[in-house]
């Protein structure tokens, strides 16, 4: 890593950032978001669900633990881009294989340090998220009206359908652990590694699908549950998935959904979905259940959010019965999660399988099963199996 390697960020309102190359050099673009986890850069660099987003960590030092392959939540680094004001120069941790500047220049991520990322944070905090460019090496040395042009000429978040950049090509199947339950199937849409571990121990034989999966396709395993994961990209984009979950409801098949999969089932009730100012990403987000009336620790990423007028329970505008607003955001009220009164379906705007983050919404995962199991014992459901 060479540390005196200039680097320049530049966001599309023309505020620019210098600071000191680190991973591999060259340009990046995207859209410019914060997360405030203190710790787990490595979930967070490895999440699909941050494709097309240049990453900026309001923690100050990053980097001190290394990477290392067992925390790697999919096959790579998804970020386009990485912001930290303190890069660790040496990792120590006796988990740690190689280090971040490393990791992010074999894999060809553009990073910039040196910079001072709660500054940033707060201007997207009042301004929103916006557009944004790293150039490091000769070509942070450009024009800077050169650089501008560049940024502003990138496509927005809104409109972009990017699961199937991140969704697997062909499917592959985790066996269950333990007592078998049967096929759930899984709709990649930038899934990560841990809930699919999750799932495998409630029982499932997970069948990782791609995001090409028609129902045909899924209908094709007997599937006893649907599962559609995180990912990123504008919900509204995605309208084979919601017709494949209105077809899930009209079936009667259990699902349960997280993050975009929470946004796709707002959509497939017909409920409208729209984009935040900044988003909610980190690994300290709380969450009222409003079931329960506990309160969670969540890991959250997502620039979208499902909106439901009219209350607690509502009627769903595309007729399936009574819905209820389960979970709420306590800093925002963003409806973080739903649940079908006269369906077996379910789902919530955070991320259960606590990678990196807290392990408050692990519940989730049992109360899907319970929601499975009870299905099954239906006498005229029982045949899939």
């Amino acid at each position: 890593m060479n540390t005196d390697t200039p680097a320049v960020l530049v966001l599309e309102d023309g505020t620019r950032y210098e600071g000191k190359a680190f991973g591999a050099q060259g340009t990046s673009f995207g859209e410019l978001v914060f997360n405030t986890g203190m710790t787990g850069y490595q979930e967070t660099l490895t999440d699909p669900s941050y494709a097309g987003q240049i990453v900026v960590m309001t923690a100050p030092h990053i980097g001190n633990t290394g990477m290392n392959h067992d925390d790697e939540e999919s096959r790579r680094i998804w970020v386009e881009g990485f912001v930290v004001r303190d890069v660790a120069r040496r990792p120590s941790n006796y988990r740690s294989e190689v280090s971040l500047p490393d990791e992010l220049a074999q894999q060809g991520i553009v990073g910039i340090s040196g910079v001072d990322t709660r500054a940033i944070t707060l201007l997207l905090r009042e301004a929103g998220v916006m557009r944004a460019g790293i150039f490091s090496g000769p070509q942070a040395a450009l024009d800077a009206t050169e650089q501008l042009d560049q940024v502003v000429n990138q496509p927005v978040m809104t409109g972009q359908n990017l699961s199937a950049q991140v969704s697997v090509q062909t499917t592959r199947v985790v066996q269950a652990v333990g007592p078998r339950l049967g096929a759930l199937a899984v709709i990649d849409l930038g899934i990560k590694e841990s809930t699919v571990h999750h799932l495998a121990a409630r029982g499932f034989d997970v069948h990782v699908m791609p995001e090409t999966s028609q129902w045909s396709d899924i209908d094709a395993i007997s599937p006893i549950a649907v599962f559609y994961s995180n990912g990123p990209g504008d919900p509204s984009a995605s309208d084979r998935h919601v017709a494949i979950l209105r077809e899930t409801l009209t079936q009667g098949v259990p699902f349960f959904g997280i993050c975009f999969g929470n946004q796709l089932l707002g959509r497939a009730l017909g409920f409208d979905t729209y984009k935040l100012k900044y988003g909610h990403r980190g690994i300290n987000q709380p969450v009222l259940d409003t079931l329960s009336g506990g309160v969670e620790i969540t890991a959250q990423n997502h620039g979208f959010a499902v909106e439901v007028p009219g209350g607690e329970v509502v009627d769903s505008p595309a007729g399936f019965g009574r819905v209820e607003v389960s979970h709420v955001s306590l800093n925002d009220d963003v409806v973080e999660g739903l649940r079908a009164l006269d369906r077996p379906a379910f789902s919530v705007q955070y991320h259960p399988e606590a990678a990196a983050g807290p392990h408050d919404s692990t519940y989730l995962f049992d109360r899907f099963r319970e929601m499975v199991t009870d299905y099954l014992a239906q006498p005229s459901r029982g045949g899939r199996q």
